[in-house]
């Protein structure tokens, strides 16, 4: 058994909202758990109905409570939960309208504002009757193309109000890549902002319009919204009837929000996948769904409490966004930062958490990785005694970066790795304060969700690597691919290996522990010889060398086999010589196993990354073997790719 690095103080522990909850469930249900998280677990999965009405009930979810809490089906997906039951989704996060602050934005040039929980109740009655005043009513598309901001913010959740469908692009996507979402959508109006600002560099967006509407014909409105600290300075002429977002906000109408109620499974969101094998896909999420599993996972397994302090560092394309505005239900305070996280200073972002007293602060693997090759340590700047929680997501964190965390962030904090996805906008295996805190390993599944790791064959393992998958339905299921006839994408997408069964596409391990190690994504592992290995293994030594800054590796297919490939990027001052290629080699070799190393190992200068900085394996390989890539716009770097074109070594 692995030591552990961290466990929560026991007089801490009865504080909890997961001690709370146990205590609900125990008064209610008759389930003497204590602080057994797993006897919890396996009686939420047991009993579903009883579960999901015990989030509804203890979360004190607004809404009209209906007498069937599933509806089942023989077919997975078409379970239905709630299915008479209707709330609104806006009114679920505006249960405050007091002075103190419901939103502070932060802007990596400095500019800093608030909004109040009362202003944004205000700002939501504003745009609400706005919209319903031009046409919006429930079920139609709302799009925004917008930096984070509190602006992106309150017409998510006035599109909420009216019970309309959002769907947001952040605007480090290129034209192209809004045309191919949206397009699908046919969305009524669009909100679009003026300018934003990355690494000091001021990067226009309002240019773009004219393309955007030239392809996306069904928007007849169009919401200009400055960034936040900046007038706007130039308004192009549009085809379509324009306004600017403070006219909106100045016409004084009275504050009070009309809520529309929705049934529990109408869409809320439409939010894309990555678009790296194809066109991406619309994943339709449902209102009841996003907020029951957000209200679970924010305050049941993250601790979260009104008036808290909850920071993730996100763009509105990235899923994590619609996961951080749902901590407004818990009356928490949501914390936005927009621009480069590193923008003249490494630990940028910690002096934003110290100044602004941060309770969660939830950032990404690859964060954590270039703090420690960059060797910075902000607890030795920066008072974060405020700080509870730190949440990784985005690819798996190694054990260095948990090791990295307790060493030189926070010796007493709860390490939340988390793992789901874009297809359920929420977690499948996630953290939780009763259990201990192993190095490399994320604590537990989340409580509702049957997750299990199976063979080719379909049967449960444990301590082997295999294929996620979760057993039972769960309410944040898409309610449906947007234009997919006959569920045909839906069906492919998780359904295709095993019958009846949600298979994710993520290579995992269950422990002994009973938690789980992520490698990477299924259609990236490696199988040399037959035998599946996880990418992951092999980062996690290739850049624990103070000469490499990032890397890549892939599966050649080569000579009716698969070669491991790793490219590489040094840091400045280093130059890959035979002698660093052996000491590679010998780390892989030694602490993950002869399997795992490299056939090659090749100097690059750029990796390739999607918008959220998720590595593209599969598109490297599609470059390495002459395969055509299907979707560039997918990517924050399309160029990079073209480094992997016509290598000689790897004709050897």
């Amino acid at each position: 058994m692995k030591t552990y690095l961290w466990k929560s103080n026991r007089k801490k522990l009865n504080k909890t909202n997961l001690a709370s909850y146990s205590n609900f469930i125990r008064q209610n249900y008759k389930i003497g758990a204590g602080n057994d998280f797993n006897k919890i677990w396996k009686w939420s999965i047991d009993n579903p109905q009883l579960f999901w009405k015990s989030i509804w009930d203890f979360t004190k979810v607004k809404g009209v409570l209906g007498k069937i809490i599933l509806k089942k089906s023989n077919t997975f997906f078409k379970n239905r939960f709630f299915y008479d039951s209707k709330l609104n989704y806006a009114q679920n996060l505006l249960k405050k309208n007091n002075s103190k602050p419901a939103i502070i934005f932060k802007s990596e040039n400095g500019y800093r504002t608030e909004l109040s929980w009362k202003n944004l109740n205000f700002n939501v009655s504003q745009i609400s009757k706005w919209m319903k005043s031009n046409g919006i009513k429930k079920g139609d598309r709302v799009a925004a193309y917008l930096p984070n901001i509190p602006e992106t913010v309150t017409a998510y959740i006035s599109t909420a109000a009216l019970g309309g469908i959002w769907s947001s692009c952040s605007p480090d996507f290129g034209t192209s890549g809004v045309i191919d979402r949206f397009s699908q959508i046919s969305p009524k109006i669009l909100f679009i902002g003026e300018k934003y600002f990355y690494n000091g560099k001021k990067i226009n967006i309002l240019d773009r319009l004219p393309k955007i509407l030239d392809n996306v014909p069904s928007i007849s409105k169009v919401v200009i919204v400055p960034y936040p600290g900046e007038k706007i300075k130039k308004v192009i002429n549009a085809k379509v009837k324009t306004f600017i977002w403070r006219d909106l906000i100045s016409l004084k109408k009275k504050n009070k929000i009309n809520y529309v109620l929705s049934n529990f499974n109408d869409p809320l969101a439409i939010l894309y996948s990555s678009g790296t094998t194809g066109k991406p896909k619309c994943i339709c999420h449902g209102t009841g769904g996003v907020l029951l599993q957000h209200n679970k996972e924010l305050q049941i397994h993250s601790d979260v409490k009104d008036n808290d302090r909850v920071f993730y560092f996100t763009t509105c394309g990235w899923m994590m966004w619609n996961w951080l505005v749902g901590a407004l239900s818990s009356g928490a305070t949501i914390l936005l930062f927009d621009g480069f996280p590193m923008y003249k200073r490494d630990d940028l972002l910690f002096k934003f958490a110290n100044d602004e007293k941060v309770t969660l602060f939830g950032i990404s693997a690859k964060y954590i990785d270039t703090l420690n090759n960059n060797k910075v340590v902000p607890k030795r700047n920066y008072n974060l005694s405020s700080l509870r929680t730190i949440c990784s997501t985005g690819s798996p964190l190694s054990k260095e970066g948990f090791r990295y965390i307790y060493n030189n962030i926070k010796k007493d904090v709860h390490l939340s790795s988390i793992s789901g996805g874009t297809d359920i906008v929420s977690c499948f295996v996630l953290g939780n304060l009763f259990q201990p805190v192993y190095e490399g390993e994320i604590q537990n599944r989340g409580l509702g969700m049957d997750v299990d790791i199976f063979n080719e064959k379909g049967f449960p393992i444990k301590n082997k690597k295999g294929e996620l998958v979760c057993k039972k339905p769960f309410p944040s299921m898409p309610v449906k691919f947007w234009n997919d006839t006959g569920d045909k994408k839906y069906k492919s997408a998780y359904f295709e290996k095993y019958k009846n069964v949600w298979h994710h596409g993520d290579f995992a391990k269950v422990t002994n522990n009973g938690g789980f190690i992520i490698y990477g994504r299924s259609d990236t592992t490696l199988n040399p010889g037959g035998v599946r290995l996880g990418t992951s293994e092999i980062y996690s030594e290739v850049e624990k060398f103070k000469e490499v800054k990032e890397s890549i590796v892939i599966g050649q297919s080569w000579k009716n086999d698969v070669r491991i490939i790793l490219f590489v990027v040094l840091n400045k001052g280093y130059y890959l010589t035979n002698a660093i290629k052996d000491k590679i080699k010998k780390e892989i070799k030694n602490n993950a196993s002869p399997r795992h190393v490299p056939s090659k190992i090749i100097s690059i200068l750029e990796i390739p990354k999607t918008k959220n900085g998720k590595l593209v394996e599969l598109a490297v390989k599609q470059s390495v073997e002459g395969e055509t890539i299907k979707n560039l716009e997918a990517l924050a770097n399309p160029d990079s790719l073209k480094q992997f074109k016509n290598i000689k070594e790897l004709d050897e």
